[in-house]
């Protein structure tokens, strides 16, 4: 058997440096403790192996052996399912779909007005900012009793916002005080071994 310093890894995800979705990935990876080797890819410079990998050359892309996984959400359920250790989604079937509701509206209603805010004129971006402004104020409270998102377990619905809690500051969001509860919940996030071993260079940056 290999020793532990010449053992190859078993996986390799594709990673922007910046992503907000590949963040989510290597969050889970590190709750894993898997083997696996972050490659970070330039968007201006996508490789020939990743246009293999993935019809539409985009990040994140994961490759276990001979299977290429691409779509955060996938990637993150497949890991979870492949590595039941620790499990990061509920065992029953109504929490699972719950937790999965949960992530869709976190999609639909807060992630896909990021692009907005990047890219949208400055009343567009504006009001993109006070839309995810107030959906994170409304849900400050749960906190109150509660240490993660579906409850005292730390859960894979963690591990999608935790990266858009921790860019809050670079999309110019600031959260009032009576949001303390939810920004409570996040410095616990950003804590968590698997968070600040999730990092890249330039995500370190944007807190620095």
């Amino acid at each position: 058997m290999a020793s532990p310093a010449t053992r190859k890894p078993i996986m390799t995800l594709y990673s922007g440096t910046s992503c907000l979705y590949s963040h989510s990935c290597r969050i889970v990876l590190s709750e894993k403790d898997v083997e696996c080797r972050v490659c970070f890819i330039d968007p201006k410079e996508n490789p020939e192996e990743l246009a293999d990998l993935n019809p539409y050359q985009e990040t994140p892309t994961l490759l276990d052996r001979d299977l290429a996984l691409y779509s955060a959400k996938i990637i993150n359920e497949y890991l979870d399912e492949r590595l039941p250790h620790p499990p990061l989604m509920p065992v029953d079937p109504v929490s699972r779909a719950r937790a999965r509701l949960m992530m869709m509206r976190l999609q639909r209603d807060w992630f896909d007005q990021l692009s907005i805010i990047e890219e949208g004129e400055r009343r567009q971006a504006n009001k993109a900012r006070q839309y995810v402004r107030d959906g994170l104020i409304s849900i400050s409270p749960i906190f109150d009793e509660q240490n993660y998102m579906l409850g005292q377990e730390f859960s894979l619905l963690d591990c999608v916002i935790a990266p858009l809690l921790w860019r809050l500051p670079m999309y110019k969001i600031e959260l009032p005080r009576q949001a303390k509860s939810l920004t409570d919940y996040a410095d616990r996030l950003f804590q968590r071994k698997s968070f600040t071993e999730s990092l890249s260079e330039i995500e370190q940056e944007m807190r620095a």
